[in-house]
């Protein structure tokens, strides 16, 4: 979080741009040393928040590019604000995804450790089980996997039902065909990357649009990238509406997440990224639930199941990324549902 000392200091270098420590501390410095100021602005600084130019008492403080990705947003908050009170980015941002992300890093130095912290946990819970023993915990997190997935989309279908119907194919009464088909597609979907681990690396728009086509096979869901506009449910953000440059944004969107160096970031770039984009008429979220994974799946990390997320938490927190491009909040999720995932599956 940021404290009050440290909002003061974001804010004055915000409204008068690139200034040094000693223009700070002329400017607030009022209520606290000049010592204070100076730790204030190196917290800031290892935080990502600030950037700094020259050396010595030469250094000036900005504001860092990937502040109003990372900044942390009280999500409550936030959505206290109707849909049309809310100061948003209404339309697509092409730059968050070749200039913002592509540069700077979307996980803090401490979310990085404590990632890497469970992922050795990972490691060494999986050597010490037998081959039919990490089957049968990844069956398991594919059962689950597609149930959640499918209920963020509306799926009604129970944690137990959707089991009965992976297992048994034995479909629950009162449910629509749509309801198991979409159910049953997912786990085509998973069974597709555990067998062909790498086929997402590189990462290329036709895998992506290949994995899409597994997810909604028999839903009457229109194939390939959209040629026309696509509204999205409780929020004013407009997706790109013309096929060219939707094709655009997500070759940039694989560029960046194959050149990315740490396999979470890849993860959750994919996550948030074809999310944001809607390449597709339908099925974009359940699309990028299941490419995130399959990275992960493909450099031997843990995958997520995203079993104990709220609905509607998951959804404000991706409406939150598309009408601000802000990752606070979905980060939160994904580093829960990690740390979920390797102490509840492996």
């Amino acid at each position: 979080m940021i404290d009050e000392r440290q909002q003061q200091v974001i804010d004055f270098i915000k409204t008068k741009g690139q200034c040094s420590s000693k223009d700070i501390f002329d400017g607030i410095g009022e209520s606290f040393s000049y010592a204070t100021l100076k730790r204030t602005l190196t917290n800031l600084k290892s935080k990502d928040y600030l950037l700094t130019t020259g050396q010595g008492k030469g250094t000036k403080y900005l504001l860092s590019p990937s502040y109003d990705l990372i900044r942390p947003i009280n999500i409550e908050t936030y959505y206290q604000k109707e849909i049309d009170e809310r100061q948003i980015i209404e339309n697509f941002n092409s730059n968050l995804i070749t200039e913002v992300v592509k540069n700077y890093n979307s996980f803090t130095k401490s979310e990085l450790d404590k990632l890497t912290l469970l992922q050795n946990q990972y490691k060494k819970n999986v050597l010490e089980l037998t081959e039919n023993e990490y089957k049968n915990e990844l069956e398991r997190l594919a059962i689950d996997l597609s149930w959640k997935s499918s209920q963020i989309e509306g799926n009604t279908y129970t944690l137990l039902e959707t089991e009965r119907l992976l297992k048994e194919k034995e479909t629950a009464s009162g449910k629509t065909k749509e309801e198991a088909v979409m159910l049953l597609n997912h786990k085509d979907a998973l069974d597709f990357i555990i067998e062909h681990d790498d086929y997402l690396n590189p990462l290329t728009v036709s895998k992506i649009e290949d994995i899409h086509s597994v997810l909604t096979k028999e839903l009457r869901v229109e194939r390939n990238l959209r040629k026309r506009r696509v509204g999205i449910s409780g929020t004013n953000y407009r997706p790109l509406d013309n096929e060219f440059q939707i094709l655009e944004a997500l070759k940039d969107t694989c560029n960046v997440i194959n050149n990315k160096v740490s396999i979470f970031e890849k993860a959750l770039l994919a996550l948030v990224l074809i999310s944001y984009i809607q390449p597709f008429m339908d099925g974009n979220k359940r699309t990028a639930r299941i490419v995130s994974n399959a990275i992960l799946m493909n450099y031997d990390y843990c995958p997520l199941s995203f079993r104990t997320v709220d609905a509607i938490d998951y959804k404000k927190a991706m409406l939150l990324f598309y009408e601000q491009n802000n990752l606070s909040n979905f980060k939160k999720i994904f580093i829960n549902q990690f740390e979920f995932a390797v102490k509840t599956y492996f």
